[in-house]
């Protein structure tokens, strides 16, 4: 038996990790929603932001590469 899935189980695997990254980027967005609201500038100002959305598009590419080995044997 090969160890190594179909494409459609490492696009699946793939595609979950992608949305498991963008969740955990969107909940550090969202947390410091609570604070102060002159703090709130700092830390959603246009700079960080910015640099926020780099890192959705730049973060899933890094935990591919990272999980390349559960995603290509399919966990085990």
């Amino acid at each position: 038996m090969s160890t190594v899935e179909g494409p459609i189980e490492m696009t699946a695997r793939m595609a979950a990790a992608v949305l498991a990254t963008w969740a955990t980027l969107i909940l550090l967005l969202l947390a410091p929603s609570p604070l102060p609201e002159h703090w709130r500038y700092c830390i959603y100002s246009p700079a960080s932001v910015g640099l926020w959305l780099l890192t959705m598009l730049a973060a899933p590419v890094v935990v591919c590469i990272v999980k390349w080995p559960w995603i290509k044997s399919g966990g085990r």
